[in-house]
């Protein structure tokens, strides 16, 4: 009896592949072997990173924030702990947002926790 293969999924899983690694330079790109690894490689990364944007950004987010308050005599922490002792419910994102683009708005609320 011959051999049964499944030739049709082997082709697809190796395309899947190869798409995958388009823009890949050298043999990265149309060796699926070599495209493989480079993809897996790219796959761990990409899963790393996800979590490594969420910390990258908030700590943009406190410098902004810390600039923002040090010109009116505060420090971050100190501003921080002001805030949540008013239960002024805004996250860091949005004070950063405030200090960055709206100014005058960010001093009301210094001025409002001082």
């Amino acid at each position: 009896m011959p051999k049964s293969v499944n030739s049709v999924a082997a082709k697809a899983r190796r395309k899947k592949i190869l798409k995958a690694a388009k823009g890949y330079f050298g043999r990265r790109k149309n060796v699926h072997t070599v495209a493989k690894n480079a993809v897996e490689k790219a796959m761990q990364y990409a899963y790393r990173d996800r979590k490594n944007k969420k910390r990258t950004f908030r700590a943009l987010w406190i410098q902004r924030i810390n600039a923002g308050t040090r010109q009116y005599g505060l420090s971050y922490s100190q501003f921080m702990g002001k805030i949540h002792e008013n239960k002024i419910e805004l996250n860091r994102k949005v004070l950063a947002d405030l200090a960055m683009n709206n100014p005058e708005a960010f001093k009301a609320i210094v001025d409002k926790v001082k």
